[in-house]
């Protein structure tokens, strides 16, 4: 399975799968997956008040 991370600006809030981090956090997995997709990105001007989330194994 693939690993994630998931920040608010710099800060990490939650490290796991998707199903994992949406547990975590409280959000919907739809919503976890959303803040990973290219849309969201382009989306997001100022990213230093938003969530992202970072594959893990792409490094």
């Amino acid at each position: 399975m693939k690993e994630y991370a998931l920040y608010k600006g710099e800060e990490i809030l939650a490290i796991g799968t998707v199903k994992e981090i949406a547990k975590e956090t409280g959000l919907k997995t739809e919503t976890v997956r959303y803040y990973h997709s290219p849309a969201y990105k382009k989306r997001c001007k100022d990213e230093f008040n938003n969530m992202v989330l970072v594959s893990l194994d792409d490094e």
